[in-house]
């Protein structure tokens, strides 16, 4: 992954560490089991909560002059915006007995760790898309949300209407990831990505409240999205998955993404990729047999068969879900 600018994805920062053997790895999992944690361009925050972003609103007014004839000043216009990270933690614990019983190996103990990794990863793809603040104020706000309003938001000049009425509707996202773009952020003075601590062995709890040996684990990840210049996303809307399955009046997706990929300033902004759930990716990958989609190409990166539209990588995302409501 490259790094654009200040901003680093979690393997580029995993890269940088003084290797321990565990953070790496853990970087590792989480970009195999999901492609948009992989991609998010991460900056670290300005608050100790988060960070607080100023975006420009308006720009200068300029005038034609005549001559001996003077024009009035003008300036451009900005507001700030405060985007604070959630806190995802989880705790695990192993009885003293069923460790050692099964001779507290690596490959055991790396076993009952990587469930904790991949739902945190499974929860952040979710949050990224779909989190929500205004209903659950611990989490953060995810690009769904910020893209919901198809009237009267500023960013509605960025939702493609796919067709669908229903609530069987998904959605397919571009995304332009960059420190002036889009990015994940992460408190001042905190660390990047999920950490993990063997807390070691000690007293735990049953359901009872009775006492029992085991050895505990915490898992923390401070993580937030900030949507710096909200042209550098795009969503494709209401596509009728139902429709898209059977070929019936189904959404012309590739004449969608089209209109997606002429809606961004500035490729060179960022880094790009298209973000579609299985369904609409396995849709896609049959229309390769097109020979006419010139557009839409299979290649291969470090072994692994790649999609692209327009040159850019269409990337895996599950929790992209297949039942979202029409966007109005």
């Amino acid at each position: 992954m490259a790094t654009i600018g200040t901003a680093v994805t979690m393997l580029d920062w995993a890269k940088r560490v003084a290797p321990d053997g565990s953070i790496s790895a853990i970087a590792e999992v989480l970009a195999q089991k999901n492609e948009a944690v992989e991609d998010v361009a991460w900056v670290e925050g300005n608050l100790p909560t988060g960070t607080r972003t100023t975006i420009r609103t308006g720009l200068p007014t300029i005038y034609f002059r005549l001559l001996n004839q003077g024009v009035p000043p003008s300036k451009s216009t900005t507001v700030q915006v405060d985007e604070a990270a959630a806190i995802m933690e989880a705790r695990g614990q192993i009885d003293k007995d069923l460790a050692e019983l099964n001779g507290m190996s690596a490959q055991f103990m790396a076993s009952e760790n990587e469930p904790f990794i991949e739902a945190m990863a499974q929860t952040f793809a979710t949050k990224l898309f779909y989190g929500n603040v205004g209903t659950d104020p611990e989490q953060f706000s995810g690009l769904s949300t910020r893209y919901s309003d198809n009237t009267t938001a500023q960013s509605k000049e960025n939702i493609i209407d796919g067709g669908g009425v229903g609530s069987d509707n998904t959605s397919i996202w571009l995304v332009v990831w960059g420190e002036n773009t889009i990015h994940g952020v992460y408190p001042k003075g905190s660390t990047l990505g999920l950490q993990h601590e063997h807390l070691g062995l000690t007293d735990a709890f049953d359901s009872n409240g009775n006492r029992f040996r085991a050895y505990l684990d915490w898992y923390q990840w401070k993580c937030g999205l900030v949507v710096k210049d909200w042209r550098y996303a795009v969503r494709i809307a209401n596509i009728d998955v139902s429709n898209l399955i059977a070929s019936s009046t189904a959404a012309d997706i590739l004449q969608l993404m089209a209109m997606a990929v002429d809606k961004i300033p500035n490729f060179s902004a960022g880094r790009a990729a298209f973000y579609t759930n299985r369904t609409v990716k396995t849709m896609l990958r049959i229309q390769t047999m097109n020979k006419s989609n010139v557009y839409l190409t299979v290649g291969n990166e470090e072994g692994k068969p790649k999609l692209s539209f327009d040159g850019i990588p269409i990337r895996l995302t599950d929790q992209l879900l297949s039942t979202e409501a029409r966007v109005v």
